[in-house]
């Protein structure tokens, strides 16, 4: 049995970034870029108005004066307008100034009177005016390598003229659930059975990766079911293999993978819930065993699961984790194990307060929780104390 530290660092070593891929950015919402993007204009790329309002020179504006309206600029088009003392021109949110003006008074802040405009306010150099290059400087880098793609940094881009911009490659996973007790939803439960939960919710957080689901397979515990099943699974980058992965008469998926030629490399790792977890590898295809408890199987995603698949897609080592918040506990806690222990709760309000039974099956607290709190082999921790959480949701 190894750390979690120890388990993390050997899967991602193991684990490799696919190729990258040229993508519309209309497609690239999620994904992490390849190289670092760098600015090719100026922002805004040209002095324009803040404000619906008057291009004025502000060193001959004060209370009361009155100015000679010579002309209107829209937002588009340049017009090459020119702004004299005792002149102004009408100008609207993101139109160019004009040249010679170095000020905007508000629209609100005039009286207009034909073509005229009184002044109500002074005006001070520079007011209402965003200058070229304010917000970003051409050559500046916009986005680096590895980093994730957000819906305002598609905005960024397009705003530079980018259409398109190579990502992180795609990766294809597969799930299968094991065990005679398992029953699809819709069929009847018969005592000792159990409605197989497990392959919707590792769906659901391979898709919240981007990850491609491309199958889910249930299967027996018997040798023939669970081969079939993972000489399909492993034509994938990604196999996931809930239950089986202990050391029960029933638990068979070692052997089977051995038997088609996997590299066992971890095996049980020092976490609660999630000991019996597994990482292997068949040819290019990434193989966890995760264990059968809801609970367990979740943890062993977030921790090992997630940070491989995001490498895989060209994430850098700080998008790897999940957001981590800091947080008030509002309960005593305790870990009496030898393993670091991951305990659910619910944060809001800088607080953070357990939800519900921790045991491994207990997937209803899981279901009304947003966040894990890590407590080391031992660690025991009073009402109040600031924490550190991992956000899953």
């Amino acid at each position: 049995m190894i750390s979690e530290k120890e388990a993390r660092t050997k899967i991602l070593e193991k684990v490799q970034a696919r190729p990258g891929r040229l993508v519309s950015l209309s497609d690239a919402l999620d994904c992490f870029a390849t190289e670092d993007c760098f600015a090719r204009l100026p922002l805004p790329n040209f002095d324009n108005s803040a404000m619906d309002g008057y291009a004025v020179v502000a060193g001959s504006c004060v209370r009361g004066k009155r100015l000679q309206v010579v002309g209107e600029q829209p937002a588009g088009l340049e017009r090459q307008l020119r702004v004299c003392d005792g002149e102004a021109v009408r100008v609207f949110t993101g139109a160019p100034m004009p040249g010679g003006a170095d000020a905007v008074v508000m629209q609100e802040d005039v009286t207009r009177e034909g073509s005229e405009i009184l002044l109500n306010v002074d005006v001070d150099l520079g007011e209402f005016v965003r200058r070229r290059g304010c917000d970003l400087g051409e050559g500046q880098k916009i986005l680096a390598a590895g980093e994730r793609i957000r819906a305002a940094t598609l905005g960024l881009l397009a705003s530079q003229g980018f259409g398109e911009i190579t990502v992180g490659g795609e990766v294809d996973a597969a799930i299968i659930s094991t065990g005679d007790e398992l029953v699809k939803f819709g069929e009847e439960l018969k005592p000792g059975q159990i409605y197989e939960s497990n392959s919707i919710l590792l769906q659901a957080l391979l898709q919240k990766c981007c990850a491609i689901v491309k199958s889910v397979q249930s299967c027996r515990d018997d040798d023939d079911s669970l081969g079939q099943a993972l000489r399909s699974g492993i034509k994938n980058r990604v196999l996931i293999i809930n239950g089986g992965v202990s050391v029960g008469e029933h638990d068979l998926v070692q052997a089977a993978l051995r038997s088609l030629g996997a590299k066992i490399d971890i095996w049980r790792v020092a976490i609660k819930p999630g000991k019996p977890f597994l990482f292997g590898r068949i040819g290019e295809c990434a193989v966890f065993g995760l264990p059968g408890n809801p609970v367990s199987a979740f943890v062993t995603f977030l921790r090992f699961v997630r940070p491989a698949i995001l490498k895989m897609m060209g994430a850098c080592e700080s998008e790897l984790e999940p957001a981590k918040v800091p947080a008030k506990l509002t309960v005593d806690l305790r870990n009496d194990g030898d393993r670091a222990r991951y305990f659910r709760g619910r944060f809001g309000a800088g607080k953070f307060s357990p939800i519900g039974r921790q045991e491994s099956h207990a997937l209803f607290g899981l279901s009304q929780s947003n966040a894990l709190l890590r407590l080391a082999a031992g660690e025991e921790l009073k009402s109040g104390t600031a924490v550190e959480l991992l956000l899953f949701d």
